[in-house]
C-alpha cells in the first residue's frame, strides 16, 4: 500500500477554563451551567502522506503541529474526523512519554517493544544495537527518572529507530542533544528514509526540514495553510515569520492570539542567514575557496556578534576546519542591517574528497548560537593523481649515499 497515513475531516476541540474549580462547578451544575469555553486546536485537516516521504511539520508555538502528530501516534483521539495509519507507528514526543520513570533503561527497552507488538525474544536481538545508539553508559542499568534530557532523548530516539517502524514520528526530540548526536540522528533517519520508512519530523531548526524532507505542510491556527515541496514552504514560513509576510499574508489575516504567539518567537529570532554559495562547485588543490554568506541583523546592536564556517567531510565524520571571526581577531559590526561576508582560503590545502560547509551566527565568543546552516554549501576536490592522504603538506626531502665504512 502506498498510501501510510490518510487523514480525513480531523478536528481536535478541547474545552477550556479559566480557573480549575470551574470544571467542577460545571459537573455541579449537571451541565445546565457552561464555565467552559469551546477551543478548536485543528480544524478540518485532510492529508494524505505515502511511503517513504519525509514531511517536515512548521508552524508557531499553538498551531496544533504537535496535536496533529499525537493524533497520528494514537496517543489522542479525533473530537471529529478520521486518522488512519498503516504499519508500526515509532513517536517520538514530549521527553520521556512512553517510559515509567521508575523503571532502568533496558527494562524501559523492553517495555516500549512490547508496546509496539514485539515479543521479549524479539527485543532480545534489538537490545544491544538500542544501548549501542544511545550510549549512555552505565546508565542503562539505572532508573530513567535519574536522567539528564539528554539521555531521555538519546534512549527515546534509540529505541525509536531500532525497533523497525513504519511510520517514524519525531517531534522536536532532537533539540536537547548536541550537534554530534544530531548529526547521528539525521544519519539514521537518511538510512530509514532510504529504507521506505515514512517520516514526520517537526523542528525549529529550518534548516534540518529544507536538507532532509521532500515535502513540508505549514499549520496555521489548526488548519492546513501551505502544503508542498520542503524548500519552498520553508521558505514562505521563514520570511512570515521575520517580516510578518508570507504568500500574500497581510496583518489584517493574523488573529490575536496568533499574533501573540508570533511575536513571542520573533523575539528568539536575533540574527539569521540569508544564503551561502561557493564560488566554484569543483576546485584543484592550491585553488581558492570563497564562501560567500549574506545574513541580517534583525536586532539593534549584538555585542560580541561573530561570523563562523566550518569545513566537514561529506558524511561529518571529518571535522576539517572552523574558524570564526573572534578567534581570528576580526571585528564585525553586530548592529542591525543586512549583510555580504567573504570568507577566502588563499590556497586550499585539501588534496581530493567531496565537503559541506557549516556557517553559523553567534556572540558571546560562541557561546550563544543565533542561526546555524548545516552542509549549506558543499565543493568537491578533484586533481590528477600528485599525492596521497587528505591534506597537502609542504615539505623536503634529503637523501644521501651512505659511504661503506658507515654501515653497520
Amino acid at each position: 500500500m502506498d498510501t501510510m497515513i490518510q487523514i480525513e475531516h480531523l478536528r481536535k476541540m478541547y474545552y477550556l477554563y479559566d480557573k480549575p474549580i470551574d470544571r467542577l462547578k460545571e459537573v455541579l451544575h449537571l451541565g445546565k451551567k457552561l464555565y467552559h469555553r469551546e477551543f478548536y486546536a485543528l480544524k478540518d485537516i485532510s492529508l494524505s502522506i505515502k511511503r517513504g516521504e519525509s514531511v517536515g511539520i512548521v508552524g508557531v508555538n499553538g498551531s496544533g503541529k504537535s496535536t496533529l502528530l499525537k493524533l497520528i501516534a494514537g496517543v489522542l483521539n479525533p473530537t471529529e474526523g478520521t486518522v488512519e495509519t498503516y504499519g508500526k507507528v515509532a513517536a517520538l514526543l514530549e521527553l520521556g512519554a512512553g517510559f515509567n520513570p521508575e523503571y532502568t533503561g533496558r527494562e524501559n527497552i523492553y517495555l516500549n517493544g512490547t508496546m509496539m507488538g514485539y515479543s521479549e525474544a524479539e527485543m532480545e536481538q534489538r537490545v544491544q544495537p538500542i544501548i549501542r545508539f544511545a550510549d549512555i553508559g552505565d546508565f542503562i542499568d539505572q532508573p530513567v527518572k535519574t536522567y539528564s534530557s539528554g539521555m531521555f532523548a538519546r534512549l527515546a530516539f534509540a529505541v525509536a529507530i531500532n525497533v523497525s517502524p513504519d511510520i517514524l514520528i519525531v517531534d522536536e526530540a532532537l533539540a536537547v542533544g548536541d550537534t554530534r548526536f544530531q548529526v547521528k540522528c539525521i544519519n539514521k533517519m537518511k538510512e530509514l528514509k532510504e529504507r521506505g520508512t515514512t517520516i514526520l519530523f517537526v523542528s525549529h531548526a529550518t534548516e534540518q526540514i529544507k536538507r532532509f524532507c521532500t515535502r513540508a505542510i505549514w499549520i496555521r491556527e489548526g488548519c492546513v495553510y501551505e502544503d508542498g515541496e520542503a524548500s519552498q514552504v520553508v521558505d514562505l514560513y521563514d520570511n512570515f515569520m521575520r517580516y510578518g509576510s508570507g504568500n500574500g499574508l497581510t496583518d489584517s489575516d493574523i488573529s490575536d492570539g496568533e499574533e501573540k504567539a508570533i511575536e513571542r518567537e520573533r523575539k528568539n529570532i536575533l540574527a539569521a542567514i540569508d544564503s551561502v554559495t561557493v564560488t566554484e562547485d569543483v576546485i584543484h588543490t592550491f585553488d581558492e575557496l570563497q564562501v560567500n554568506v549574506e545574513y541580517e541583523i534583525l536586532e539593534e546592536n549584538i555585542e560580541g556578534f561573530l561570523l563562523g564556517v566550518a569545513i566537514y567531510s561529506k558524511d561529518r565524520s571529518e571535522y576539517i576546519f572552523g574558524p570564526n571571526t573572534s578567534l581570528d581577531q576580526f571585528e564585525i559590526s553586530g548592529k542591525k542591517g543586512r549583510y555580504r561576508g567573504e570568507y577566502r582560503i588563499p590556497k586550499l590545502p585539501l588534496i581530493k574528497g567531496e565537503y559541506v560547509i557549516d556557517v553559523g551566527l553567534f556572540n558571546n565568543e560562541g557561546l550563544v548560537n543565533l542561526d546555524y546552516k548545516m552542509s549549506a554549501a558543499r565543493f568537491v576536490v578533484s586533481n590528477s593523481y600528485f599525492s596521497e592522504g587528505m591534506v597537502y603538506m609542504e615539505h623536503l626531502w634529503n637523501i644521501q649515499e651512505i659511504d661503506k665504512k658507515e654501515w653497520s
